[in-house]
């Protein structure tokens, strides 16, 4: 059996063994809904489709969206051969065998546009077997991917493909499929004569996270159950009963896990709780690993207000051990309570920007020597070598403060931390104003050095 099978150009007959989400599949651009950003008239997207531009593409956006339907939607427009396969399944081999194929076809004036669903489970050789053939023309490819093409896709055929991001759909939009898909007689569901309320059909919408395809699982399942009502309707309840548990879009290892830890962080760092306690749930309720959390919400707590609120620290590393010690779904107010008072402590960057600092000094004197007053002298001939000689113990000295030299000399006037005026940072600003002082004075007092 080929794994690559022509897309057929006209009409696909009715066959309600296949699923609703396939059967729904628009055919033009006129029934696609959604992504008005790319596709409305005039919108650079609709014009490639409708002037058959030659260009290569890559569909990036989450699942449910369109990106297969619309390459499908191409097949039908363009006059060329398309041919559609699944980086799943296809390996080097049969790339190489399609990619000689296009070669042969181009020298008869046939152009040839390659779909491949899922382009990012490509390696980089797989990747690389397209890309003379995509250099030279003889074929247009088409690719839809879920992840970022910047990460996912090598650069060298990134280059030569124009990249459209198509958005998740909306509520609205949602809701307009599903009532077509229950009114439409030839592919949907109008022949069982079902009914749904706007809350129900709305209910579908919320639980599928902007996907199509599970918005059109889900009506498809709650249809079966209306049909076994004297009243033919889907209720509310049944599509609870479909969905069982709320979809949400989440992938713990793709883009969508760093996007919402980013927006957690960033929440947290404008002061904002509600929208932490938001963001803090989105990836608690998808199955995020609650230990990660903790240990990004620890790193918040250094980061973000540090010495303007010490507790921050303390209290977060407290919610880490509850939620280890009493694991999920109880240790999840522990992280709550520790995003909520991060988000209403006063804010500080001033130790990770002081950290910064002293990295970057240290990547340039790391062969600097130690002064030499700041070394012991456990042994004679470290002493007659000067190690510990001009050392003053700050005990011995009035304010406890001595005039005395702690950095390498490259470094001796530098400065790198610089406390805010945000809670507990205003006191210690106020303490190194003081420790200024002392020192200021002890230089002018000359003290006499003392061992320790």
């Amino acid at each position: 059996m080929s794994l690559f099978a022509p897309i057929p150009s006209g009409p696909e007959p009715s066959d309600v063994t296949r699923p609703l989400a396939d059967r729904m599949r628009p055919r033009t651009l006129d029934e696609f809904v959604g992504q008005e950003h790319l596709l409305a008239p005039g919108k650079p997207l609709r014009l490639q489709i409708e002037r058959d531009e030659p260009g290569s593409i890559i569909f990036w956006g989450p699942p449910g969206v369109g990106k297969t339907t619309l390459a499908h939607i191409i097949a039908r427009m363009t006059r060329a051969e398309f041919i559609e396969f699944s980086a799943v399944l296809a390996g080097i081999k049969e790339i190489k065998q399609v990619m000689a194929d296009a070669d042969k076809a181009r020298q008869f004036r046939t152009r040839t546009i390659v779909f491949i669903d899922e382009i990012h489970r490509f390696n980089k050789a797989q990747q690389d077997a397209f890309l003379p053939y995509v250099e030279k023309g003889s074929i247009r490819l088409i690719g839809a991917t879920t992840e970022n093409p910047s990460f996912e896709i090598i650069s060298a055929l990134l280059s030569r493909c124009r990249v459209y991001v198509l958005n998740p759909l909306t509520g609205e939009q949602i809701v307009e499929l599903l009532r077509r898909a229950l009114e439409d007689i030839e592919r949907g569901l109008g022949k069982l004569r079902v009914t749904a309320s706007d809350g129900a059909l709305s209910r579908i919408a919320a639980y599928s996270s902007g996907d199509a395809r599970s918005a059109y699982n889900v009506l498809e399942v709650a249809s079966t159950l209306a049909q076994q009502t004297a009243e033919r309707e889907i209720t509310e309840p049944m599509v609870q009963d479909a969905v069982q548990k709320r979809i949400l879009l989440y992938d713990k290892s793709g883009e969508e896990h760093y996007n919402l830890i980013s927006a957690l962080h960033k929440s947290v760092r404008n002061s904002d709780p509600d929208a932490s306690l938001y963001w803090l749930g989105r990836m608690l309720e998808a199955g995020e690993d609650p230990l990660y959390i903790a240990r990004r919400v620890v790193r918040m707590s250094v980061e973000d207000i540090g010495l303007a609120d010490p507790n921050a620290l303390s209290l977060c590393m407290a919610a880490r051990d509850a939620v280890d010690f009493i694991g999920m779904p109880e240790g999840n107010l522990a992280l709550a309570q520790a995003v909520v008072y991060l988000a209403l402590a006063p804010k500080s960057n001033a130790l990770y920007t002081a950290y910064g600092s002293v990295q970057r000094d240290v990547e340039e004197t790391a062969q600097d020597a130690v002064p030499l007053h700041l070394r012991n002298a456990p042994t004679s001939l470290m002493k007659q070598l000067g190690y510990s000689s001009g050392y003053q113990y700050a005990h011995d000295v009035e304010g406890k403060v001595a005039d005395m030299q702690c950095l390498p000399d490259r470094l001796k006037k530098r400065h790198y931390y610089h406390p805010t005026n945000e809670g507990v940072e205003k006191r210690i600003r106020e303490r190194m104003e003081e420790i200024r002082r002392k020192r200021e004075k002890a230089a002018n007092s000359n003290p006499q050095t003392s061992g320790t």
